[in-house]
């Protein structure tokens, strides 16, 4: 089992505390995709959604300015 520390998820994100934000969001996305029964015993989410981020590819993402501010 891969362990993924804080200083893996922040060479892919600015930061660590934002490389765990684009994780969780990544991960409530891919939750929205159907799964057949075949992937029931894949990998969680949480550690698909890592995977991803720390790969070479990684996860292109956007930091926006909120809203009302």
């Amino acid at each position: 089992m891969q362990v993924y520390t804080p200083a893996d998820v922040a060479k892919r994100a600015a930061n660590k505390y934002l490389g765990v934000l684009v994780a969780a969001k990544y991960a409530r996305l891919l939750n929205e995709f159907p799964r057949t029964m075949s992937e029931a015993r894949e990998k969680k989410l949480t550690t698909r959604a890592l995977e991803d981020l720390t790969a070479e590819e990684g996860i292109e993402y956007r930091v926006t300015a909120r809203r009302g501010r």
